[in-house]
Order: C-alpha cells, then structure tokens, then sequence
C-alpha cells in the first residue's frame, strides 16, 4: 500500500539567491509513502498519520534553510524515513515560482527516494 500526499503547499525561504530567501515562497511537496499492510485494519495507531507527515515537512523547511531544493528534497526523505518508518519514500519538491534565465517554466524539481 502507498499512502500519498500530492501538492502540500509550504512556504519556506530557501533559495541561491539573496531575494528568496529573504521574500520567501512556496514549495510543493509530493510525498510517496510505501507503508505495507499498515492502515489496512482502519487502525489509525497503526498506520501513518498523513497529518504527521505534513506537519513534518512544515517543521523541517522552517527549521532549515537549504540553497538548492535537492538538498530540501533529500533532508525530507531523510526525515520523514527516519521518523515513519515506511518501507520507502520518494519525495518530490517544485518550485512554481522560478524563472531560469528570465524564462517561465510551470516549475522546476528535484525528487529523492529512500531506501
């Protein structure tokens, strides 16, 4: 079983550039989490808390300011492995708001996967 989360929306100050990270902006998480049998008994002591997951990502891009969304990305597969435990976690981080040389793009990413 996967349990998802697609487009949780965190506004965080991590960037290169000197603007954003003092303006700030939004980043979407698209989290995958491989979780086996749990949560299929409707036991939500058993299973993972997509709450849970959430507010740690909230918690991780508050505490830690990052230069590139690679590093987010793997700093939040790191946690969110560490702290639930699933069999895997693939994290994806888009940053709608980026114009790479003064171009649109609808976003750029950067996806890690643990184990």
């Amino acid at each position: 079983m996967i349990v998802e989360l697609h487009g949780l929306h965190v506004f965080g100050y991590h960037g290169v550039h000197e603007e954003e990270q003092r303006l700030g902006q939004l980043f979407l998480f698209d989290v995958e989490l491989e979780v086996g049998e749990r949560g299929a008994d409707d036991r939500l002591e058993g299973a993972i808390d997509y709450s849970q997951v959430a507010a740690a990502i909230r918690e991780l891009s508050n505490t830690r300011r990052f230069d590139l969304i690679e590093a987010l990305a793997t700093a939040t597969a790191d946690a969110l492995y560490e702290r639930f435990q699933p069999e895997r976690v693939r994290v994806r981080v888009r940053k709608p708001q980026v114009k790479p040389a003064g171009l649109t793009v609808e976003y750029s990413a950067a996806t890690a996967e643990r184990p």
